[in-house]
């Protein structure tokens, strides 16, 4: 019934044949699609399950902890330590990252991760995700935090699950990004999605409009444009889309474009941007870059950013190629001042979410 399908394990071998570290890090991967499957288990039981709800905790970001993130974030560490292929891990539920200590001190790799991606989606039933980046450890001497903090573009493999209708399963290992389902009969992810790409023009994009008064301007403009679609200067269109689960939302745009923004903003001066850096930011953007999108901060490929926190934030602007540099322009306008269209009292009069 299955012959001829590619499993994660088939596809594992061809894609990093060759590498340096090809065993370990196939060996990694499977690891934590089996953990993808357990957190799915646990996802599509629901309230049978008793995973809905939250507790009297917070994370290190100040965010009240879901029962299932929580769950979740326990999936992969246990995975992680027995795996013995792991010798550190960051997690967004954890104030520091984790040493772990590998019998045979072969742990070859530093797993940093989101276990569980819009979780106050879950309560609601609508889809949610991980995020996972894969970096490599030190040798012969124990990580600390510096092993972690390097730019996006070390990242030896990235990607996320998706808990949907189906379960789906995305990957790069600087390949190409591909997509991979689970077979529930049988238990194995299946390769449906190969050499995923990003169509490079856009009709749609992603943002949270009830925070178009914290914007910078470039973004209002941009925003703007888009909503006035076929009557003002882009001539077509746009639809605008938000899932609240970043997962989500970048997944619908490697299946059929858009672009999606969660921008530097006012409504909390203290923060330089929403999401992080490390395992949200950056191991989306390779994802997306490997599929021929763009990952940007609006005024820097996010893939440079040299880290200087395990839970940094940053801007994040990412999808459809000439959508981005679009935004990366207006960016560049606003600073240099050249187009001061977009601070004038007739763009704050058009704006249909203004203040």
């Amino acid at each position: 019934m299955h012959q001829g399908r590619t499993t994660l394990s088939k596809f594992l071998i061809q894609q990093l044949k060759g590498a340096p570290e090809q065993s370990d890090l196939a060996a990694l991967l499977v690891d934590i699609a089996a953990a993808v499957k357990a957190i799915s288990a646990m996802t599509a039981k629901g309230e049978l399950g008793g995973v809905l709800g939250s507790l009297d905790s917070t994370n290190v970001q100040g965010e009240t902890q879901k029962k299932l993130d929580v769950m979740a974030d326990r999936a992969f560490i246990n995975t992680f330590s027995m795996g013995g292929l792991v010798a550190g891990l960051a997690s967004e539920e954890n104030d520091d990252p984790i040493e772990i200590d590998p019998q045979d001190g072969s742990g070859r790799f530093l797993a940093v991760f989101d276990p569980l991606d819009g979780s106050s989606n879950i309560d609601v039933n609508v889809s949610v995700g991980s995020i996972f980046s894969v970096l490599r450890a030190p040798e012969g001497r124990a990580p600390v935090m510096a092993d972690y903090l390097r730019p996006g573009s070390h990242q030896l493999a990235a990607g996320y699950a998706i808990y949907g209708p189906s379960t789906m399963f995305v990957l790069t290992v600087g390949k190409g990004t591909h997509g991979f389902t689970l077979d529930r009969e049988v238990g194995n992810f299946i390769l449906t999605h190969p050499h995923m790409q990003i169509p490079e023009d856009t009709s749609e994009f992603a943002i949270n409009a009830s925070n178009e008064r914290f914007w910078e301007p470039p973004v209002q403009r941009y925003v703007l444009e888009c909503k006035n679609g076929r009557t003002d200067v882009r001539e077509r269109d746009f639809n605008m889309r938000w899932i609240a689960s970043m997962v989500a939302d970048i997944h619908r745009i490697l299946m059929r474009g858009g672009v999606f923004m969660y921008p530097r903003d006012t409504k909390d001066p203290s923060k330089a941007g929403r999401l992080r850096l490390m395992y949200e930011a950056n191991p989306m953007s390779y994802v997306v870059e490997q599929a021929g999108g763009i990952g940007s901060t609006g005024r820097v490929r996010i893939l440079d950013i040299e880290p200087e926190q395990i839970h940094q934030r940053v801007p994040v602007i990412i999808g459809s190629r000439n959508e981005v540099e679009r935004l990366e322009r207006y960016h560049r306008d606003y600073d240099s001042g050249v187009d001061e269209k977009y601070s004038s009292p007739l763009f704050q009069e058009r704006s249909l979410f203004a203040s």
